[in-house]
Formats: structure tokens, C-alpha cells, sequence
């Protein structure tokens, strides 16, 4: 009689066979489950491997969301702070052009000014001159008379 492995109990001799048979069974039955096992692990590891990649890929895709989402008041706010820099130096330079251009009037008016003024000092000459005139001509006029 022997001893069973599988069952710790003492088997006839007869009975020794089918535990043979038993064992390769059990042992079978036993690497299966460790095949089934590692299969179901392996394939586990495969699905946790697969999720936390899409997680990454999903946390990502919400970071770069975001990042635009915050970017694009930013983006926007750039955007319009270039717009009103270029509009302040086209303003810069259509102030200096009006500054040269009302000096110019400056000079043209000034110009004008002193002119209208020797006409007038021209035209206070020409009353002088005919008014001297006008006496020498009475003063001639009297020394003709009285000769």
C-alpha cells in the first residue's frame, strides 16, 4: 500500500495506478492553472498597460485644452498689445509729420507777417515821402510866387 499524494490517505495497490493517473491529472490540472494564471496576469498587465496610456494620452489632451484655453486670453491680450504698439508708432510719426508741417506753417505765416508789416512800413514811407513831398513842392511853389 502507498500513500496518495493528493488525498494523504493509503490506497490499495490497485488503486496505486489511477493515482498515477490522478497525479498526471492534478499536475495537469495544476500547470493549467498556473498557464491560466500567468495568461490572465499577462493579459491584466496588457489592459492596466493600455488604460494608463490612455490616461496619459487623456491628461494630456486636457493639459494642451487647457494650456489653450489660458493661452488664447493671453495669446489675444499679445495679440492686441502688437496691434496698439504698431498703431502708436504710425501715431508717432503722423505727429512728428503734423510737428514739421505746423512749423512750416509757422515760418510761412511768419514770413507773411513781416511782409504785410513792410508793406505797411512801406506804405507809412510812401504818406511820408508824399506828404514831404507835398511841403517841398508848396515850399517851391511859395519861393516861385514870391519871386
Amino acid at each position: 500500500m502507498s500513500v496518495s499524494p493528493a488525498r494523504g490517505r493509503v490506497l490499495p495497490f490497485s488503486e496505486k495506478e489511477r493515482s498515477g493517473e490522478e497525479s498526471g491529472t492534478l499536475e495537469s490540472s495544476l500547470i493549467q492553472l498556473i498557464d491560466d494564471n500567468r495568461r490572465s496576469s499577462l493579459q491584466l498587465r496588457e489592459k492596466t498597460e493600455r488604460s494608463r496610456k490612455e490616461a496619459i494620452r487623456h491628461a494630456a489632451r486636457t493639459a494642451d485644452l487647457l494650456v489653450k484655453a489660458v493661452n488664447g486670453g493671453v495669446e489675444e491680450c499679445f495679440v492686441n498689445e502688437k496691434r496698439i504698439e504698431a498703431e502708436i508708432r504710425t501715431l508717432a510719426v503722423t505727429v512728428a509729420r503734423f510737428g514739421k508741417q505746423t512749423d512750416q506753417w509757422l515760418a510761412a505765416t511768419h514770413a507773411v507777417n513781416s511782409a504785410v508789416k513792410e508793406i505797411g512800413d512801406f506804405e507809412n514811407w510812401m504818406k511820408t515821402m508824399e506828404f514831404d513831398c507835398k511841403e517841398i513842392t508848396a515850399a517851391i511853389r511859395n519861393i516861385h510866387q514870391d519871386h
